[in-house]
Formats: structure tokens, C-alpha cells, sequence
């Protein structure tokens, strides 16, 4: 087994007083612990220190540690052997921090019985010393237009972290279900208060910010709360004027079409963009006009073009280049 030399990870004297050591681990759980550190390895971290403080802040199991620190000899490939026939008076034993689901080395084990299952603990210490709201968790939430447009339930699964009820922090999948309300926008933050991670001591729960995204869609895109949708016409429609469908979030509507037009003339459909929220004004719909030619034409369509061509002679749309 290997050696855990636990003055040196609190960073204390061996003659350091329990003030001394009781300050050291306030330090050192507060950068450690796992819901706020960013340190490498902070988890693994910060279940050293809450090993190493278990022991030194016990006067009976510093002192068995220290003899066993003295007498025992450490192996060159770092292992650890205790002297003859030496036996805890602990063993077996369990102290207020060393439940069963405590999670200590192999080390502490061999000194003080084994302590049974996996996962760390906030000590009562650290609860009274290190009090902090859980960090707020961010989550990206792509939805259809139309469900921004109308609203809609979404069903949400996420990995959280939450202390369990002997004061474990144990990470778990948590499902939410979550009301998107009508005319939210890309970009849009829905903040979900105490759905984030979970408070240390005293804290309360971080919030849950859910940013909205707009998936793809085949015919239209977004701009504010203005839907844009490119609309294919006919040469003979835009010549002629008429009225086509066009489709919106809402369905299809007619919309007319003026005489004589051409390819990107805008058109505004009022109303039909993003709902608005209570009180606002929803926005538009802006339709970009495209003049579309068939592939391939019938030979009564070619000789109505070549008449056309005749009665349209004079007409040049590339007289700018002449000047």
C-alpha cells in the first residue's frame, strides 16, 4: 500500500497545533472542493485533505499515525510497511466522519478498518466554514420554429450533482420537464432558479440557464423576430401579377404578388414572424421574391418566347454596360 504522508497534504508542521491544522484543511477543502475547483484533479484532492484532517484532528489517531509514521518503513517503490505485529486500537472502529459511505485509502484502511463505500463528504467543518451557492449549469436547448413560435413542453435529461442525505455530494441524471413559453429568440436565456448544482453548507442550489437554439429548417431562417422565407415564382407571375400561397408558421396564406416583378423584390407579410410575448408585437414575415424558368420548355412555349422577344425588342437589360 502506499504511504500517505498527511502533514504534508495539509501543508502543516508535524508539531502544528490543531488551530493550525483545523485552518490549513478550511484552506485547502475550499480549492479542492469538486462542485467549484477548477484545479486538476480536484475530486481525488479533496478527498486527501478530508482523510488526512480526519486523523490529525484526533489527538488519539494523530498520535497512533505518528508512531506508525516513525517506526514504520517506506518501500523504494513507494509502498508502505507497517512495524511487526503492529495492530490499530482503531480497527474496526468507526468515527462520526468515517461512515459507511466514506471513501478513504487503502492506507487509512489498514490503519483504522475499512470504511466501506465510495463518494465524498462535506464535513460538518467545511458545512459551517465553506457555505456557497451551487454553481449555475448551462444547457443549450435546440427547438423547431414552430415550437418557438407556439410554445411547448420539453423534456429535459441532465447530470447534476447533489448531496445525498448523510451530506454526500453524489452525481445523478435528473430529468426536468420544462415549459418553453411562445416568441422566444435565438440566443435567449431561461433561467430555471434552484435546478442547478447543489449548494455547499448552507447554500442554495445554483439555477438551471437553458440558452435557446434554433434547429435547421428547410425553407425558412430567422432574423430578430423576423422569419425570412426565399419564395420561387414563374416569369408569367411575376409578368402578369397574381396571387400565390405562401407558407408562415401559421400556414399558408395568399399573398399577392404585383405586376412586373423581379428577383428580389422584398414583400412583408405583417404579423406572421416569432410570436411576440404578452404585450409585445409579434414580427413579420418577409418574402424575398425569386423568378424561376422550367428546365426545359415544350415547342409552343419556345415559339411564345420568340414571339415575345419581338414584341419586347426594344427592352435591354444590359444596356448599363453600353454607357
Amino acid at each position: 500500500m502506499e504511504f500517505k504522508d498527511y502533514y504534508q497534504i495539509l501543508g502543516v508542521a508535524e508539531n502544528a497545533d490543531a488551530s493550525a491544522i483545523k485552518t490549513s484543511y478550511r484552506k485547502l477543502a475550499r480549492k479542492y472542493h469538486p462542485d467549484v475547483s477548477k484545479e486538476a484533479n480536484a475530486e481525488q484532492q479533496f478527498k486527501e485533505v478530508g482523510e488526512a484532517y480526519t486523523v490529525l484532528k484526533d489527538p488519539e489517531k494523530r498520535a497512533e499515525y505518528d508512531i506508525l509514521r516513525k517506526q514504520g518503513s517506506r518501500r523504494a517503490d513507494g509502498g508502505f510497511q507497517s512495524p511487526p505485529d503492529w495492530q490499530s486500537t482503531h480497527a474496526g472502529q468507526r468515527s462520526h466522519n468515517q461512515s459507511s459511505n466514506a471513501d478513504f485509502s487503502d492506507f487509512f484502511d489498514s490503519i483504522f478498518g475499512a470504511s466501506g463505500g465510495g463518494g465524498f463528504r462535506q464535513t460538518d467543518d467545511f458545512q459551517r466554514s465553506a457555505s456557497q451557492r451551487g454553481r449555475d449549469i448551462h444547457h443549450k436547448i435546440a427547438l423547431f420554429l414552430e415550437e418557438a413560435h407556439l410554445g411547448c413542453q420539453r423534456q429535459l435529461s441532465l447530470r447534476v450533482s447533489e448531496p445525498d442525505q448523510n451530506g454526500f455530494i453524489r452525481q445523478r441524471d435528473k430529468t426536468l420537464n420544462v415549459k418553453i413559453p411562445a416568441g422566444v429568440i435565438q440566443g435567449q436565456l431561461i433561467r430555471l432558479a434552484g435546478q442547478g448544482g447543489a449548494g455547499i453548507g448552507d447554500g442554495k442550489a445554483g439555477d438551471l440557464l437553458l440558452e435557446i437554439e434554433f434547429a435547421p429548417h428547410p425553407y425558412f431562417a430567422v432574423e430578430g423576430k423576423n422569419i425570412l422565407l426565399t419564395l420561387p415564382i414563374t416569369c408569367w407571375e411575376a409578368a402578369l401579377g397574381t396571387s400565390v400561397e405562401a407558407p408562415t408558421l401559421n400556414g399558408k396564406v395568399k399573398l399577392k404578388i404585383p405586376k412586373g416583378a423581379t428577383s428580389g423584390n422584398k414583400l412583408r407579410i405583417k404579423g406572421k414572424g416569432l410570436a411576440g410575448k404578452a404585450g409585445e408585437v409579434s414580427g413579420d414575415q418577409i418574402v424575398t421574391l425569386q423568378v424561376s424558368l422550367p428546365k426545359s420548355h415544350s415547342s409552343k412555349a419556345e415559339a411564345l418566347y420568340q414571339q415575345l422577344s419581338e414584341c419586347e425588342s426594344e427592352f435591354n437589360p444590359r444596356h448599363v454596360f453600353e454607357r
